[in-house]
């Protein structure tokens, strides 16, 4: 984990829209083992409800989730 992320991965889908930022995410969840934590980060404001639906669905649960200034910052830990 990386001390200034909280973070074992990380994913940058900034200037990606509607479905890549889901379609990534699925993705990259899958690279890392259950328990660690994924940094998503995101500009397309489609991204907010996708990526929080698709966690709640899937299981996955959203540590932590930030909106700044139109920049989107999730933390997802993988379930067990």
């Amino acid at each position: 984990m990386t001390a200034e992320t909280g973070a074992d991965a990380e994913l940058d889908c900034i200037g990606m829209f509607c479905p890549m930022p889901i379609a990534m995410t699925k993705e990259e969840i899958e690279k890392i083992a259950p328990g660690q934590v994924l940094k998503v980060e995101a500009d397309d404001p489609a991204a907010e409800e996708d990526i929080l639906r698709w966690a709640r669905r899937t299981g996955h649960e959203i540590v932590k989730f930030e909106k700044e200034e139109g920049m989107l910052t999730f933390y997802i830990r993988r379930k067990m």
